[in-house]
């Protein structure tokens, strides 16, 4: 029997949930409208805080300095996407021209030749995370390819299809979505199990998030190619997929990457922002394909919310019980812009709750084993191992002691929100904890709006099969497949119609010290570097780089005219000095012999250059 004590303790901790929930309720309700507002703003082309975007474009942020933000990334506009189709399916029917916008710009963007590589014939430009504001290429240096964006796109893409299907539109789902769709798949198929950059655009490896939106992105592909009598060649991949999935997990917690070194201990934010990216609430709790309310979820979510209570990490979150919500992070060891909580994680931490709530509730039952015990005694100190049937009092104790859980998670976002409601990128961990980074951050706003969908109760439709060959199993022994993916602009949606080139592909290595901040290009005499024009000259690559061996490199796509021999492509390297320095430029033409050229656009590397460069180094400018 629990002492009298300890059940003064729940009465009290009730009265006080009680009264916060009424706080958030206010709040949330406000603020939902400020957000959903907040991302429309932002959105090409009528977007007020984002003139010249382009038609369907998601711009990350309306700040073009100090951060520059002024782009849009294929994986925070399939997110947005994905919580505005939500909040259309849930009666918001003026979103719907938005939606019909977006199907437009990502037929187009899929089109774009980047650094990345083009759509034709392998897809490698799908791997592109970003362009600019007006769908053009990026090319400064970044972190590509990130294999997260197609997955994104084409769930969001689905989502919509299902919607289209449900009102007699199979005919043109088929003919000017599924191209969309079916391009996305043939990537996540080809490429699932190959290097790329994670969520937060800094490790090349594999990425937990990445592989779990992967795999759902061909669960739900191979329902739909099913629907509208297709194949999905890719979609067989699944169950590999799954598999890499349940490898992360390293017995206490998700490690939520796997890269070269030992830099980082593994705890991060993506690990949470997984589960509610494949959030289903029908789903067991047992599934494979790690829902909000899985076991190793939630002991990850414990470590991870745990990492962030050290207030000599995050002073901001000094004093605070085990038992209620704090301001979190991306990973302890962050240094950008200083390390600080970010709001769609503290809100996205929330949202995880409120869905393990859901997902208790629809089943009416919780089962607590060795694994999740100290989450829940963290909730509940008389929880035990055991499965708990919903009319149990330790079971209704428990639900609404985690609802109330979540709730302090959205006040923590409520008492660093400004009274205007604008939710930028972070917050400082230290006084005065006031916004910093980007203003406005659409992903910021989105995560509101999604977050507010799961409390009040407002679910997404479900995906995970139950029954059948198609229920989730992981096989015995995980397999390194790939599916080589066929691919094709999605011209009834207004893809441009673009061919195959004529591709060798050059690796270039260039040894060259550099301070944070300069980066460095080819430019030459061809369109992939340029044709001599700084502007469009091709980034390299500074992921292998070390104090022992500064090593710039790409692998280069060198497009070459039709039919033509083997040719000498002429090249220099060129600095790109930070604070608007300029560029500093070898004085000296270099060549390298190009074989002739393949009309596959063949991925092997057929010339291969190691150089130092020639010329002086560059000086910070200090800003």
């Amino acid at each position: 029997m629990p002492s009298v004590a300890n059940l003064v303790l729940a009465s009290l901790l009730a009265f006080q949930g009680a009264n916060a929930a009424v706080s958030v309720d206010k709040f949330v309700k406000r603020q939902k409208a400020i957000a959903l507002q907040g991302v429309l703003d932002n959105i090409g082309p009528d977007g007020v805080k984002v003139r010249g975007a382009g038609r369907g474009l998601v711009i990350a942020s309306p700040s073009k300095s100090n951060p520059d933000y002024f782009f849009t990334w294929t994986r925070d506009a399939a997110l947005t996407f994905q919580t505005l189709i939500d909040d259309f399916l849930f009666g918001n029917k003026g979103l719907q021209p938005h939606i019909e916008d977006y199907i437009y710009s990502q037929a187009v963007l899929q089109t774009v030749s980047s650094p990345s590589g083009t759509l034709l014939p392998h897809g490698l430009g799908l791997g592109e995370p970003k362009y600019g504001a007006n769908g053009t290429r990026y090319n400064g240096n970044w972190g590509r390819p990130q294999r997260d964006g197609p997955a994104l796109r084409a769930v969001a893409l689905i989502k919509y299809s299902n919607h289209l299907i449900s009102k007699g539109e199979r005919g043109r789902v088929k003919t000017e979505i599924w191209p969309i769709i079916a391009n996305d798949l043939s990537y996540v198929g080809q490429y699932w199990n190959a290097s790329g950059f994670d969520l937060w655009e800094e490790v090349y490896g594999s990425s937990f998030f990445t592989t779990q939106i992967q795999y759902r992105s061909l669960v739900e592909g191979a329902t739909l190619a099913k629907a509208l009598g297709l194949p999905c060649k890719a979609c067989g991949q699944a169950s590999n997929v799954l598999c890499l999935l349940q490898s992360y997990w390293n017995g206490k917690f998700f490690t939520a990457n796997f890269i070269a070194g030992d830099f980082r201990g593994g705890v991060d934010a993506n690990t949470v922002l997984g589960p509610i990216s494949s959030f289903d609430p029908k789903a067991p709790c047992d599934s494979p394909t790690l829902q909000p309310c899985h076991p190793r979820v939630l002991a990850n979510f414990k470590v991870f919310v745990d990492t962030f209570r050290h207030t000599a990490l995050y002073p901001i979150n000094e004093g605070i019980l085990s038992n209620t919500g704090i301001a979190l992070g991306r990973y302890p060891e962050d240094t950008y812009f200083g390390g600080n909580p970010w709001y769609l994680i503290t809100l996205g931490s929330a949202e995880l709750l409120y869905d393990a709530v859901h997902q208790w509730t629809r089943s009416g039952e919780i089962t607590i084993d060795a694994t999740s015990l100290g989450f829940f005694r963290d909730i509940y100190p008389l929880a035990s191992v055991g499965t708990l049937r919903s009319r149990h009092p330790a079971y209704q104790a428990i639900t609404a002691r985690v609802r109330n859980y979540a709730d302090s998670f959205v006040a923590v976002a409520q008492k660093y929100t400004p009274e205007n409601g604008m939710l930028a990128e972070q917050f400082l961990k230290a006084a005065p904890f006031t916004p910093i980074s980007a203003a406005n951050l659409t992903w910021s706003f989105a995560s509101f709006v999604s977050m507010a969908h799961r409390r009040d109760g407002r679910l997404p439709a479900s995906w995970v099969p139950t029954r059948g060959r198609d229920k989730p199993q992981v096989p015995a022994v995980c397999k390194a497949g790939s599916v080589v993916g066929t691919y094709a602009p999605a011209l009834a949606a207004g893809a441009p119609n673009v061919t195959i080139p004529c591709i060798s592909t050059v690796r270039f290595a260039l040894n060259a010290s550099t301070y944070y901040g300069e980066n460095l290009y080819l430019t030459g005499d061809s369109v992939t570097l340029g044709n001599g024009n700084l502007d469009r000259a091709y980034p390299l690559l500074s992921s292998n780089y070390t104090s022992e061996r500064p090593l710039w490199w790409a692998d280069v796509p060198v497009e070459q005219p039709g039919g033509s021999g083997a040719t000498v492509l002429t090249y220099k390297y060129a600095r790109r000095q930070d604070c608007g320095q300029g560029w500093i430029v070898e004085k000296e033409a270099r060549t390298v012999e190009v074989p002739a050229c393949r009309v596959d656009g063949g991925e092997a590397v057929v010339a291969e250059v190691d150089d130092e460069f020639i010329g002086d180094g560059g000086t910070p400018g200090g800003c």
